[in-house]
């Protein structure tokens, strides 16, 4: 890391550090409490707040949104896996939870993400974003995956790095700020997250993560969380009522452009090519998660109505257990309606019969799996047309 590509900006530079070894590394500023957008940017600003108004109402006006959340958590922590080089599919994720078979390690790394979104919007209104939320966000996001190893729920002591694979601290593209650096700067970064500055709060959401992923607080990890943490502030001040937005999904079409946009930040001081970024995600991603909640939503009621006419409430049961896994099986039922196996078994072919599941290749324990697949193809649906 050459400390002439990182000047000294507003929001920080690159120095040499004191000590034995006197590396090259970059020491944030504190936040800017005001921001000025362009007059594109204002334009662009009000067409994300306003289409994040209308996902704010669809979750509002949903029938049963703790059902209907789970589909959109879960691309939301694909998509922010998939940019850390997860490989796995929606697909996969549902098939492990109508089979619950142990799932394999990527899998893994996408559920221990919903874990650890749960547990933070339950207990946000109890709890600000603060360093104890975000030590317990991380333990719960490296909880037994890939990087278990290193320290999950610790802030780092030693140093770290982002550079190519095998690149050292000599040759790295970038060098966070040295341990004894970290708490300073989380402190600003908890004060701001729970302030109202002089800007728009997308503007301060975009903020707050570029600081973050600046800092580089844990060993391993970052990048997940500061994602994470994009759509749970917006739930913490009251604009989303539940995790609808998966903005991941969004940066990782965009990738090589959302590192290129937080690089600029401290090579150019210029946080305007992230928060550009950032709403436009906010934007596409929002008119997309509204479309997405219409057509469940359709698809729910017409199920319903199917199922109403075989005159049994666990039909109806299972239809919610439909909207919430695409993919069901009688373990599955079984365990969520406590009923008997040939009980379960009798749901899932009245539902078959009626046009509303079709039976999919066996489990590899030649377990039985049906599929809802209007639902599921639009679940599943990169983008929605």
């Amino acid at each position: 890391m050459d400390a002439a590509d990182f000047p000294r900006t507003v929001f920080g530079e690159a120095r040499r550090t004191v000590g034995r070894h006197r590396y090259v590394a970059y020491f944030p500023a504190p936040l800017p409490r005001s921001f000025e957008l362009p007059p594109p940017l204002v334009s662009l600003l009000a067409e994300a707040e306003a289409a994040l108004g209308r996902l704010a109402g669809v979750g509002r006006l949903l029938p049963n949104p703790h059902l209907l959340i789970r589909p959109y958590l879960l691309r939301e922590a694909l998509a922010s896996t998939m940019i850390e080089g997860t490989q796995a599919s929606l697909a996969e994720i549902f098939e492990f939870g109508a089979a619950g078979d142990g799932p394999n390690a990527d899998v893994e790394e996408v559920l221990a993400y919903v874990d650890a979104f749960e547990w933070a919007v339950t207990e946000a209104p109890r709890l600000p974003l603060s360093n104890r939320m975000l030590l317990e966000m991380h333990r719960r996001l490296l909880h037994g995956v890939r990087g278990a190893g290193r320290r999950p729920g610790e802030f780092r002591t030693t140093q770290n790095w982002i550079g190519r694979p095998g690149s050292t601290l000599a040759n790295a593209s970038f060098v966070p700020p040295p341990p004894d650096e970290v708490a300073p700067a989380l402190a600003d970064w908890e004060r701001f997250a729970n302030e109202e500055p002089d800007m728009p709060l997308l503007v301060q959401n975009a903020l707050l993560h570029s600081q973050f992923e600046t800092i580089h607080p844990f060993l391993d990890g970052n990048g997940r969380l500061g994602r994470l943490l994009l759509v749970l502030f917006l739930i913490v001040r009251g604009r989303l009522t539940a995790p609808l937005l998966y903005v991941s999904a969004g940066i990782e079409r965009e990738r090589d452009r959302y590192y290129a946009a937080l690089r600029a930040t401290r090579t150019d001081g210029d946080a305007l090519p992230w928060i550009e970024l950032f709403l436009e995600v906010v934007r596409s991603q929002s008119v997309d998660a509204v479309a997405r909640a219409e057509r469940i939503v359709a698809l729910r009621e017409r199920y319903r109505a199917v199922a109403t006419d075989l005159r049994s409430v666990n039909a109806l049961q299972v239809v919610d257990l439909m909207c919430e896994n695409p993919i069901v099986t009688t373990r599955l039922v079984e365990a969520r309606l406590d009923v008997t196996r040939p009980t379960a078994l009798r749901l899932l072919r009245q539902l078959e019969g009626a046009g509303l599941l079709e039976e999919a290749a066996q489990g590899a324990r030649g377990q039985r799996r049906y599929v809802a697949r209007d639902l599921m193809d639009v679940v599943t649906a990169d983008e929605l047309s």
